[in-house]
């Protein structure tokens, strides 16, 4: 696995965008009482520049379990594999929440954009971890060399990445 570090930020977020971008359902973990919960969340439709966007309502497990612990992973799977690791902050601002409001939210959560029981969490991406397998050379060239029991250095199929 390669690490690129905070000296490359603007490289890594872009490389992270890369990988999420289109991939609309995430699955947002975080720590309740009994241990670790993960839900599916739409991803707002923003550029990533550090941040995740998530929409929910304040009566929620979610939103009273990170009252208590910010504490979260988000992970995505598609044309890649992505792990976000992060703090989340719950923004109460109907301005925000109009910007990411569409029709389908209306009909999905039985409410409108201003109702004061909507929250946003916003999750500051600190490390992501990924997989690249979108990549075939990539991808083939790290199965090849696994299955021949070569070192699979170099094949950066798998990376960690600091964004704060």
């Amino acid at each position: 696995m390669t690490n690129i570090t905070s000296g490359n930020h603007d490289e890594a977020v872009k490389k992270v965008w890369e990988l999420i971008k289109g991939i609309e359902t995430a699955m947002l973990t975080t720590v309740s009482e009994e241990g670790l919960v993960s839900r599916p969340m739409q991803t707002q439709d923003v550029e990533f520049d550090g941040d995740l966007w998530f929409l929910t309502k304040k009566d929620t497990g979610k939103f009273h379990e990170l009252l208590h612990n910010r504490q979260v992973n988000v992970a995505y799977a598609g044309k890649s594999y992505v792990s976000i690791r992060g703090d989340a902050e719950l923004v109460q601002s109907v301005e925000k929440i109009k910007q990411f409001w569409s029709p389908a939210y209306e009909k999905m959560l039985e409410t409108t954009y201003d109702d004061p029981n909507l929250v946003l969490i916003k999750v500051k991406a600190e490390t992501a971890e990924y997989w690249d397998i979108g990549n075939k050379f990539k991808m083939i060239k790290f199965m090849f060399n696994r299955l021949l029991g070569k070192n699979t250095e170099g094949t950066e199929i798998n990376q960690l990445v600091e964004l704060r």
